[in-house]
Parts: C-alpha cells; sequence; structure tokens
C-alpha cells in the first residue's frame, strides 16, 4: 500500500488454501459489477506498507503479534484474532445502521463485506493489500484493490461508508478523509467509523511490526520488494472526531458503544458538488450510477 495513505481494516481470512493474488480478471469483474468508470490511477503504489510480509502472515495465519510502531518504540497492539473471526456483536452493532449500497473502506479479508451480504446488503470493499483483497474474494465478497484515495466507482451515489478497526487513521489526516468520505456518499448518506475509546487526537508515523525486531527496537528488515519506510496514521477518540466533523459540516447521526469498542455515524454535509475540481466533475458526469441490477444481491 501507498506510505501515504495507508489502509487497515484486517477481517477474517478464508482458508489460506482458497487465497489468491488478485489479477486483472478479478479486478475487471468486479469493477464491471460496480459500473467502474473510475480506474485506479496508473503507477499508484498499493502494497508499500500494509503489503509488507507482517501483514500477509499475519492475514494467512489468522493471529498475531502485530503491532504499530512509533518512532520512539511505543506500540499499538493490532487484534488479528478478532480481525480473523467472524462479525462479533460489536460488529454488527455497526453493520445493522448501514443504509443502502456500502463501500467498506480498507476492508481487509473481508469479515464485514461477508456479514453484509449475508444480511442483504450491496456491498464493496476496497484495499491496498493484495493479500487482503484476495482473502475478501475468497469469502465470496466484491473487492478491488484501491485506496480510498483513489477514484472509485459509484462515487457520489453510496449510502453508508465503513471505516471500522481504525481505519479512521487512514492517510494521518481525518479531516482530509472526512473530506474524501462526503465525496463518496449520496445526499443525505451515513459514515460510521470506529473510534479510539479514549479522548486522543494525534498524528503519528508508524511501521508495521511483528514483534521480532532487532535489538535496537527497530522493525527487522522487509523481505524483497516491500518497503520498510514508515507511513502515516491518525488516533482520534469520539470527541475530537465529532470536532473535525462539525468542523467540515458533517451532522451526528449516533453514538455508541459495544464490548469495549466506541463508534459514531455521521451524516454527509450538504454542499454545492460544483464546488469540486473540474476533473472530478467531469468524472462525476461520466459515471454510471450503481443500481441494483449491477450490484451482487
Amino acid at each position: 500500500m501507498s506510505t501515504t495513505v495507508p489502509s487497515s481494516g484486517l477481517a477474517a481470512p478464508a482458508s489460506a488454501d482458497r487465497a489468491e493474488a488478485p489479477d486483472a480478471h478479478h479486478e475487471a469483474a468486479a469493477d464491471t459489477a460496480y459500473a467502474s468508470d473510475a480506474p485506479a490511477r496508473p503507477g499508484t503504489v498499493r502494497t508499500a506498507s500494509w503489503g509488507a510480509d507482517p501483514y500477509a502472515n499475519a492475514l494467512r495465519t489468522g493471529r498475531g503479534p502485530l503491532f504499530l510502531r512509533r518512532s520512539d518504540g511505543w506500540l499499538l497492539p493490532l487484534d488479528v484474532e478478532r480481525w480473523c473471526s467472524d462479525a462479533g456483536s460489536a460488529d454488527l452493532s455497526a453493520l445493522h445502521r448501514c443504509e443502502g449500497p456500502v463501500l467498506d473502506i480498507g476492508c481487509g479479508p473481508g469479515r464485514l463485506v461477508a456479514e453484509l451480504a449475508s444480511l442483504g446488503h450491496r456491498a464493496l470493499g476496497i484495499d491496498v493489500s493484495e493479500a487482503a483483497v484476495a482473502r475478501t474474494r475468497g469469502l465470496g465478497g466484491a473487492a478491488l484493490l484501491r485506496s480510498v484515495f483513489d477514484p472509485l466507482p459509484g462515487e457520489g451515489r453510496w449510502g453508508t461508508l465503513l471505516l471500522l478497526d481504525g481505519n479512521i487513521g487512514i492517510g494521518g489526516d481525518p479531516a482530509a478523509l472526512l473530506d474524501r468520505a462526503a465525496d463518496l456518499l449520496g445526499a443525505g448518506g451515513l459514515l460510521i467509523a470506529e473510534t479510539a475509546p479514549v479522548d486522543v487526537d494525534e498524528r503519528v508515523r508508524v511501521r508495521l511490526d511483528d514483534g521480532r525486531g532487532g535489538p535496537d527496537g527497530r522493525a527487522a528488515p522487509a523481505a524483497p520488494g516491500a518497503a520498510a519506510e514508515p507511513f502515516p496514521w491518525a488516533r482520534i477518540g469520539t470527541p475530537a472526531l465529532l470536532r473535525h466533523a462539525r468542523a467540515g459540516g458533517w451532522r451526528t447521526a449516533d453514538q455508541w458503544g459495544a464490548e469495549g469498542r466506541t463508534f459514531v455515524s455521521l451524516r454527509r454535509p450538504v454542499r454545492d458538488r460544483s464546488a469540486r475540481t473540474s476533473s472530478q466533475s467531469a468524472e462525476s458526469a461520466n459515471s454510471t450510477p450503481v443500481i441494483s441490477s449491477q450490484l451482487p444481491k
């Protein structure tokens, strides 16, 4: 994944024997199903951080240890075992609030996309990790190898966006992520975000770490082809997210907690889409609406 727009969103893996790397055929099929007129930008680097070995290994084994490590050595444990199980009651408390077609940002290997399908929702996952997208597809979910900051199918027409499992931290700039989310949602659309369970609002640069770093505390060298550079991330609690949301014109729909996790749902701000750049406007004008006949039942 790109070191500038990292994504997490790990989720339940399919059997390791079923996992396979995404290929052009799968990507084209998913794009067709979602009426994509917005292919990924040529040359986009997708796998620089979350595509590194510790993440792929966690998806393969379904367990940690896995951490985000700051430059000062501070570690944020990542709950791989929960991500790699079926959707739990806290997940369902969020999924039962979804409206219309759902875009799961940083879907990981697909527990939420799969659960949404079982609940009768049309859902698409996006992730910048090839291993995650392959796992999502292995569960029968629809997924694309994309960053949220890439052009995406259905821009301006999604009913609900999900930013769970810490994905409000993507890119290290919650305000920018909220702005991008507003472009993706339709009028009155819903954003459901999981927040840190403490009052925090911080921007950090982190590396993935599986706990097998050297004696100086640095992560072990990455495998050939995997980037070892740190990437920007954010940790944000509910009070801070609500401050950013109000500044961007979002309306609070709900706040709740479940199993020690905290969530917020926000309504898309009302704003003049004509204010978008000419390239964005042209993209939107030329796009095909996401309609029920084009989405999985």
